[in-house]
């Protein structure tokens, strides 16, 4: 029997996995920031209060999430949420060339790792691994980010830039131009930077972390 604990577990779950509060996802899916709010889930006299089919299925569409595994949420048993091996590499190592072709996309299959991981995103969709302490408090050291590299970018999102240079940074999408790309660089005390969309080779939307 589903309960309601258990779908609001679920959508609080899946916000969490596309690196979003309640109210982030809910404006993501075009909602009244409020629609998942803790405050929602009760009224006043204590009566429950359940998320309504429809903003559900929109908050599924927003972030490209499969019924199944958002099932998987539900039953709050990692090991029932779809799984499918992802190709792996240390985050220091995603600068290199021979990792990625020109759009972002992983090649080079033999110089690759394979994890089991939820199915979020799609077949494109790769795995990196954090090594050291330069992108605390986010991510730590042995956590592992998936990456998509063809999921829709919105401002406000994580993203993995990859510069002409060779450098590699994740942070927040501030802003994004025809021109120039703004980032909040991930990792305690970076400041804001400005990239010319000349001097990227590509951006890709992290879409869930392992933590």
């Amino acid at each position: 029997m589903l309960t309601h604990s258990q779908i609001w577990k679920a959508l609080d779950a899946l916000a969490e996995s596309n690196n979003l509060s309640p109210s982030g996802l809910a404006k993501r899916a075009g909602l009244d920031p409020t629609t998942f709010n803790r405050s929602k889930r009760s009224s006043a006299d204590g009566r429950q209060r359940w998320p309504s089919t429809e903003s559900i299925a929109k908050a599924l569409d927003a972030t490209s999430t499969t019924m199944d595994t958002f099932i998987g949420f539900i039953s709050d048993d990692s090991r029932a949420r779809p799984r499918r091996s992802i190709p792996l590499i240390g985050f220091s190592e995603a600068a290199k060339d021979a990792f990625f072709d020109d759009a972002g996309f992983p090649k080079g299959e033999e110089a690759w790792d394979e994890i089991g991981l939820p199915a979020f995103g799609d077949e494109h969709t790769y795995a990196l691994e954090i090594t050291g302490d330069s992108l605390l408090p986010l991510y730590r050291d042995g956590d592992r980010i998936l990456v998509s590299p063809t999921t829709e970018i919105r401002r406000g999102d994580r993203v993995i830039v990859r510069t002409t240079k060779g450098e590699l940074v994740a942070g927040e999408l501030k802003r994004r131009t025809v021109k120039v790309m703004e980032l909040t660089p991930v990792g305690a005390g970076k400041t804001d930077r400005s990239f010319t969309l000349a001097d990227v080779s590509w951006v890709a939307r992290i879409i869930w972390a392992s933590q």
